[in-house]
């Protein structure tokens, strides 16, 4: 039988786990003495939450929050002895007894769930922790007023093992934004209404907010995995995770003549042009190149910053290398797209999208390697 040849993934996808766990201290320590959570919803991020929670519970993470019950269940296994609490609450069609079984927090945001939870603790004859969800401006999820949630522990409270209120920001990246100031006045007369309870409302941009409302705990996400929490300013966080793909061909076009889906993108010199192993299967945007009317991201080549150009097809994207010297863009050679030379929420941003949105959709297809 002929031997089958096996070949490494084009893309690769390195993780530095030692900045992650440097990434949490930092932050532990701008919160101090307030406890300082890691939010590992979406498979930490796209980083990988069985790598990632590890790290995070050695650098002294207690505190976890995910967005469902089954990446709860799965952190369960990873961490035994870590407190998790449930975004999404008691989730329609669940078993409060599943949550129970596994020592998962749902995050309450409705008289219906507190009902559920709570009747379920009634019957094991002993309050179950939880937590309170208060809706200070999202309207997403979560009690939409402090009346409703009144009403609610009043009718279902007793038996609830409520231990937390929280609320999301709506806009913390913007400090000047005045929805902020709002919704730290709603959730401190929600705190003063309940005073027995632990109080979390600082996300990341949160913590950096000049007010500093760290409360009882504060929950960063995307700062853990390198994002920049403090737009428009310097990033005080370590990047965390850099991509790179292989050049596959390369070749000139004359001016005139156009590039990718829907000849989005035309040369106006004769230019060269590289075709990278990459696109939108794997998590890139579909819009980060160069189009009619939009200015695209970049990927670092041979330590030159060269611009994608044209939609971003399933499976390849393609680079403008004019400028770069021929012989040092060949098939094989690496193109990155964000990491230590490029960051994250700049390729995001310039790719007309979030860096959230980026690290959370990255393709299963990437080669990832993991330092400490």
């Amino acid at each position: 039988m002929t031997a089958v040849a096996t070949y490494e993934a084009p893309g690769l996808l390195t993780v530095d786990l030692g900045a992650l766990a440097d990434n949490w201290r930092k932050l532990a320590a701008i919160a101090q003495p307030t406890a300082c959570a890691a939010v590992v919803k979406a498979d930490a991020y796209g980083v990988g939450l069985d790598k990632a929670a590890p790290v995070l519970w050695a650098a002294g993470a207690r505190d976890f929050f995910v967005a469902h019950f089954a990446e709860g269940a799965a952190l369960r296994r990873l961490l035994p002895e870590a407190t998790i609490h449930i975004l999404n609450g008691l989730e329609a069609g669940a078993e409060a007894a599943d949550y129970a079984a596994h020592g998962l927090r749902p995050v309450i945001g409705s008289a219906e769930e507190l009902e559920r939870w709570s009747k379920f603790a009634a019957r094991e004859g002993r309050p179950l922790p939880c937590a309170l969800h208060l809706d200070t401006g999202m309207s997403r999820l979560g009690f939409e007023s402090l009346a409703a949630l009144r009403n609610a522990m009043e009718r279902h409270g007793a038996a609830s093992g409520a231990e937390l209120l929280m609320s999301h920001f709506v806009s913390s990246e913007l400090p000047d934004d005045p929805i902020n100031a709002k919704q730290m006045a709603l959730f401190a007369a929600a705190r003063a209404a309940f005073p027995a309870l632990k109080a979390s409302l600082a996300n990341s941009s949160g913590m950096f907010l000049p007010a500093a409302p760290m409360h009882d705990l504060a929950r960063p996400g995307f700062a853990l995995y390198g994002g920049n929490p403090t737009r428009g300013r310097p990033n005080p966080m370590r990047p965390i995770v850099s991509l790179s793909v292989a050049v596959q061909q390369t070749r000139w076009i004359e001016p005139g003549m156009t590039c990718g889906y829907n000849a989005q993108w035309t040369a106006e010199r004769r230019t060269r042009l590289a075709t990278l192993l990459a696109g939108y299967a794997d998590g890139l945007p579909r819009t980060a190149g160069a189009m009619v009317g939009k200015k695209g991201a970049d990927v670092m080549i041979a330590g030159r910053r060269c611009p994608l150009v044209g939609r971003v097809s399933m499976d390849l994207c393609v680079a403008d290398v004019t400028d770069l010297p021929e012989e040092a863009v060949r098939p094989g050679v690496r193109a990155e797209f964000f990491g230590e030379a490029i960051a994250l929420d700049d390729f995001a941003t310039r790719s007309g999208t979030i860096g959230y949105q980026v690290l959370t959709g990255l393709g299963r297809r990437y080669r990832r390697e993991f330092s400490r």
